[in-house]
């Protein structure tokens, strides 16, 4: 797995780097520097099934949906013995556990929640601490929720109730984004990188 820094700041002069409570620019003037803020930063992860196996991109944004960091997977295809073994967890284990949980663990900027688009991927809050967001774009009266309903089309886990207040309270923070398009835009780089041939197929 591969990471794509997009976090360098063009370099200017009137740029200030933080330094506790005090800033200093180059000529050494010591100015105020602003009182820390809430990470207000959002992760959307993205984990998908393809003829080579289960892929995953994981970007971060900040709130007005600025890419800050991004990293994908290489393509996981379990054996036919794995498939076996697995049976129907299979999905949720490579979504959640092994796609899932590695490109959190190898990104470097924290987010306080996550936002899925498979619901497989919802058992990735098994396994970690901070809430996760299901947005559900399929539109089924008759289809069975795929879990709590934070709002519409957005979704959380079942074993963690406490987790629609807290994702709403987040929610609020972010205003009018729209969910849909930072996914696409991690399909997207997907296909790029495997035009590219950045992934590659490897075992369960």
């Amino acid at each position: 797995m591969g990471p794509i820094d997009v976090k360098k700041p063009p370099k200017a002069d009137e740029f200030l780097r933080v330094e506790g409570r005090i800033a200093r620019t180059k000529k050494g003037r010591m100015v105020a520097a602003p009182s820390p803020t809430p990470c207000t930063n959002v992760g959307f992860l993205s984990v998908h099934q393809e003829p080579t196996g289960f892929v995953g991109g994981y970007l971060v944004t900040n709130a007005w949906g600025r890419p800050l960091e991004f990293r994908l997977s290489s393509a996981v295809q379990p054996n036919k013995v794995q498939t076996i073994l697995y049976g129907d967890s299979l999905g949720r284990y490579l979504c959640g556990d092994v796609i899932g949980k590695t490109l959190l663990d190898k990104t470097t900027t924290p987010v306080q929640w996550l936002l899925v688009d498979n619901p497989l991927t919802l058992d990735l809050r098994l396994r970690i601490e901070m809430p996760i967001a299901l947005w559900y774009s399929v539109v089924d009266p008759d289809a069975p929720m795929p879990g709590l309903m934070i709002q519409s089309r957005l979704y959380c886990h079942t074993q963690f109730p406490d987790d629609v207040e807290t994702l709403r309270q987040h929610l609020d923070k972010l205003g009018q984004l729209d969910f849909a398009e930072p996914f696409t835009r991690i399909r997207e780089a997907l296909n790029e990188a495997r035009k590219m041939g950045v992934t590659r197929s490897a075992a369960a």
